[in-house]
């Protein structure tokens, strides 16, 4: 079956697909040529909407293509997907081999099965729109709902699997204009938008030769004028208050000892104090003396209970006269069987300037294979990237930490990719957003920029400064416009006076959350209801 699925499909289509699917991997970091994202998707479209020959020829002597099959699209859909995933996700081949001590071959099935689970979505895309084609060649249906579908699809993977890495919008995260709408719509507004104009670039060449030319050059016309958007500067935005960023740069595997445990942390305690007193703001800058200190998610095994890690960082908020939030390890006794037993957790601690360890925020998103092990029976081959501090176990409260007059909105690392659940920081009233990560998992590629980008948009959804403190890399200031004000250097130890403001005002996406994709799916679910009402009454109408 699945070989006659094939053979009956097209060669011109398996050439779209693996266009489209190079285009797809090319308008994300690295090497990001963005602009590309208005005609990434549209061969695909083509591909679906003209897969499979009709039998006849076209009156130019051209073959006579149809929509694709629902098996057929779901294919081609999915292999497009397992190429985008493969492309842009290939970091995680070297994660599971360097760190998480997986063999080449194991650590290349991961990245395989991988590909081939999360590809699925795609093919979920190919799937649903091949089911709103209308009989004949009539695909104006079908074009109609494309944007509508994408999108919810990306609400599933964002819901169902968890893994909404580099969702279509995230490309024009540095259109100003074109990203200021996701503090309506959330990523996926831009998303859809990016979508529709991929739609009209295929309808292009779906329609008659004729009428093809004045279809193509307004489908141009419009990625233009949206594109175009890149080209606006809007204002520098006020920033008066400062925070000093600590970018630790530990190596994410090393031999600790108790001296090279406590040598580090006696650097880092020295570095931050001392950039504290040297007051490096810039002159002209309207910020004064540092809020707060920001260590991040780090390698290192600071567990928040060993007084060898709270005591230092005790003496250096009181020394600082200065809040400080650094990642840790935190732990809580849990009862198992009876016994006492210690819960783990991946956190960020608060400390007052008088040394009091008095908040903790527990990651409630964790990454599988990395922070906890699905399914440890069928995966226990992945346990490497664990094994060095046990499973975690997920936070249960997203409440905003107070540091005196500021409210702090602290999420951690792989969080920063799921908007819904960033936006609840800010509608619980944090008035600054602080990110704490350590890409240094992912070495040389693309994945830290993949990152860093979908944190920015992060920021513009909320209209909300983020404080981005990594351990190799890129830490940074994030203005609400999802730039980046200041930055250091990636791979150095060092520190970052961070200009940022305090905002409590709320955008619309802040407060409803993820209503746009909802409506999207809806939608979509509308439109093939109605599609096979139609078809069921076509073929009731021809039995009789």
């Amino acid at each position: 079956m699945l070989f006659l699925t094939v053979r009956q499909i097209h060669p011109s289509a398996w050439l779209l697909v693996g266009l489209s699917s190079l285009l797809q991997v090319l308008i994300f970091p690295l090497p990001g040529l963005y602009v590309l994202s208005w005609v990434a998707f549209a061969p695909l479209i083509v591909a679906l909407l003209r897969a499979r020959p009709a039998g006849a020829l076209e009156i130019d002597g051209a073959i006579n293509l149809q929509a694709a099959k629902p098996g057929q699209a779901f294919l081609l859909a999915y292999v497009s997907g397992i190429i985008w995933y493969a492309g842009t996700c290939y970091w995680i081949y070297n994660t599971m081999h360097e760190y998480g001590g997986l063999s080449v071959p194991l650590a290349l099935l991961a990245l395989f099965l991988f590909c081939l689970y999360l590809g699925l979505y795609h093919g979920l895309f190919g799937l649903l729109l091949s089911l709103a084609v209308d009989s004949g060649r009539d695909n104006r249906r079908a074009l109609v709902a494309a944007p509508f579908l994408w999108v919810a699809v990306e609400l599933a993977r964002t819901r169902v699997t968890g893994f909404p890495w580099n969702l279509l919008g995230t490309a024009q995260v540095d259109n100003i204009s074109l990203s200021r709408i996701t503090t309506w719509t959330g990523v996926y507004g831009v998303s859809f938008e990016i979508m529709l104009v991929n739609v009209a670039v295929a309808a292009a060449f779906l329609v008659p030769r004729k009428k093809r030319r004045t279809l193509l050059i307004a489908s141009v016309a419009a990625a233009a004028v949206l594109q175009a958007g890149r080209l606006v500067e809007a204002p520098a935005l006020p920033a008066d208050h400062a925070a000093l960023l600590v970018q630790e740069n530990i190596p994410a595997q090393a031999n600790w000892t108790r001296d090279a445990f406590e040598r580090t942390l006696r650097e880092l305690t020295d570095l931050s104090a001392k950039t504290v007193a040297a007051d490096s703001s810039p002159p002209d800058s309207t910020h004064g003396k540092v809020d707060f200190i920001v260590w991040p998610e780090s390698p290192a095994p600071f567990f928040a209970s060993d007084p060898l890690f709270r005591n230092p960082l005790s003496e250096m908020a009181r020394a600082t006269h200065t809040w400080v939030v650094t990642g840790a390890i935190g732990s809580t006794p849990a009862m198992q069987g009876g016994k006492s037993a210690s819960q783990i957790f991946n956190s960020a601690a608060l400390l007052s300037p008088t040394g009091d360890w008095t908040a903790r925020y527990d990651k409630v998103h964790l990454v599988p294979f990395g922070e906890y092990l699905p399914f440890p029976q069928l995966f226990s081959f992945a346990g490497g990237l664990t094994k060095e501090v046990g499973e975690f176990q997920s936070g249960a409260s997203r409440a905003p930490l107070d540091a005196g007059s500021t409210r702090l909105g602290v999420f951690i690392c792989y969080e920063s990719v799921f908007p819904g659940e960033v936006r609840e920081f800010a509608n619980q009233g944090a008035q600054v957003l602080v990110n704490l990560s350590n890409d240094g998992w992912y070495g040389d590629s693309g994945a830290y920029a993949q990152h860093l980008n979908q944190t920015r948009m992060r920021a513009i959804e909320n209209d909300r400064w983020i404080l981005s403190a990594t351990n190799t890399g890129v830490t940074a200031s994030i203005d609400p416009y999802g730039r980046i004000v200041a930055r250091l250097p990636r791979k150095e130890r060092s520190a970052l006076v961070a200009p940022y403001a305090l905002i409590s005002v709320t955008t619309f996406y802040t407060r409803h959350g993820d209503w746009f994709c909802w409506l999207c799916a809806i939608i979509s679910a509308g439109a093939l209801v109605t599609r096979f009402a139609i078809r069921g009454k076509e073929k009731a109408e021809t039995s009789s």
